[in-house]
């Protein structure tokens, strides 16, 4: 009787337990977003949080300015151009329709200051101004974008022009969306915070960000609207929150307050029910392997990139990580040199698998420590 009431205790504690691991997995389903696409990523893991028709092609509308802006501050930190060039405004740029920074024609304009107005006020004469000085016209201009958007992956789209205006086979997907706007948060970090800017002033002519999160919510920031008819209300977003950036994309929204709320919503699922944990800096010793015929009998090895994995908040303490290492390793070793993965696992379910590199370098031995060694690697291989 005595033992049957422990094993009843036991196995309610058991069933307690199990019951407390499962309530901390439960998360509810992403909020239901009114709009054509959208994405929400983790921005420094890739992790995709939520998504529905990410990679289908879209027009961007103005959201195609992000590569303009992109490619602008790729020049300045290459040192092809400087904010302080003057820029002639030519008739083309003068006469583009829809949203202005009303230049002027004739006029010289810092390009330190066109590069607010296409961020800030979404100026489409801005937009073919910086084209037209960069490249020498916008459809030369076009074509670097093209470029450049090859290079980032992202696949799924064309541009035509440097504005976002109508224009036949102009597409690009909240998937590819979401590519560009990380790379200009971490290329170019020292530009980003001209997307958080609330107002920009030229020709005394105050206009505001369109981007109504940065009034909202003190985490935003940036990075850019856009509208056409055919576009629908579009916003690509970002906001960090406890060392946690997440970055959205919302396509074909109905209204500027739809793509501020789908927006919002998406933003806030991430924050409440995921966190971003580091699990390993880069050139961090995670062990020492055992190196054949070498100067040195092991080599230390680690990752070439810092390591960090999204997943749904209070699960951290059942990620598991294992170091898959090369049974065999001869000497020359080379820094950087691959032996293997470092695979983590949550629930037995892969999160993330990434190369385990040497951290240094060991060269050759001398001649009897390479055939002793020879003779060892021998009879262990016939050991098994």
């Amino acid at each position: 009787m005595f033992k049957a009431a422990w094993k009843s205790i036991l196995l309610f504690v058991v069933t307690l337990f199990s019951l407390q691991s499962q309530a901390a997995a439960l998360i509810p389903a992403p909020p239901t977003i009114a709009a054509k696409a959208y994405i929400l990523v983790d921005a420094d893991t890739g992790k995709v949080i939520a998504a529905k028709n990410e990679s289908t092609q879209f027009a961007p509308a103005s959201l195609t300015k992000m590569m303009t802006s992109y490619i602008l501050e790729y020049e300045l930190s290459k040192g092809n151009v400087s904010k302080n060039d003057l820029v002639l405004v030519s008739e083309k740029a003068w006469r583009t329709q829809g949203s202005r920074m009303f230049i002027r024609e004739g006029t010289q304009v810092k390009l330190g200051d066109l590069m607010k107005g296409i961020i800030i006020q979404s100026g489409n004469d801005a937009s073919v101004a910086v084209a037209e000085h960069i490249a020498g016209s916008e459809s030369a201009f076009a074509d670097l974008m093209n470029q450049h958007a090859r290079l980032l992956g992202m696949n799924d789209t064309t541009f035509h022009n440097a504005t976002g205006l109508p224009a036949e086979g102009h597409v690009s997907s909240a998937r590819d969306l979401a590519k560009l706007a990380l790379a200009i948060i971490t290329e170019f970090p020292e530009h980003y915070s001209v997307y958080s800017e609330k107002y920009f002033t030229y020709n005394n002519i105050r206009q505001p960000n369109r981007n109504k999160l940065l009034w909202r919510d003190k985490t935003v920031d940036g990075i850019k609207t856009g509208h056409t008819d055919e576009a629908g209300y579009c916003l690509v977003s970002s906001a960090k929150r406890d060392g946690m950036r997440v970055i959205s994309v919302v396509m074909g929204t109905n209204s500027e307050e739809a793509r501020a709320q789908e927006s919002q919503k998406l933003l806030s699922y991430a924050f409440r029910y995921y966190r971003t944990h580091k699990l390993y800096n880069a050139g961090e010793a995670l062990s020492n392997a055992k190196v054949w015929g070498g100067v040195m009998d092991q080599v230390a090895v680690g990752l070439a990139q810092p390591l960090s994995a999204t997943i749904p908040r209070g699960q951290a303490d059942q990620l598991k990580a294992v170091l898959d290492l090369d049974r065999v390793i001869k000497a020359p070793v080379s820094k950087g040199q691959q032996f293997g993965n470092v695979k983590v696992t949550l629930n037995e379910e892969l999160v993330a698998e990434v190369p385990l590199i040497a951290l240094n370098d060991v060269s050759e031995g001398g001649l009897l420590k390479q055939i002793w060694d020879s003779i060892l690697l021998f009879f262990m291989s016939l050991i098994g």
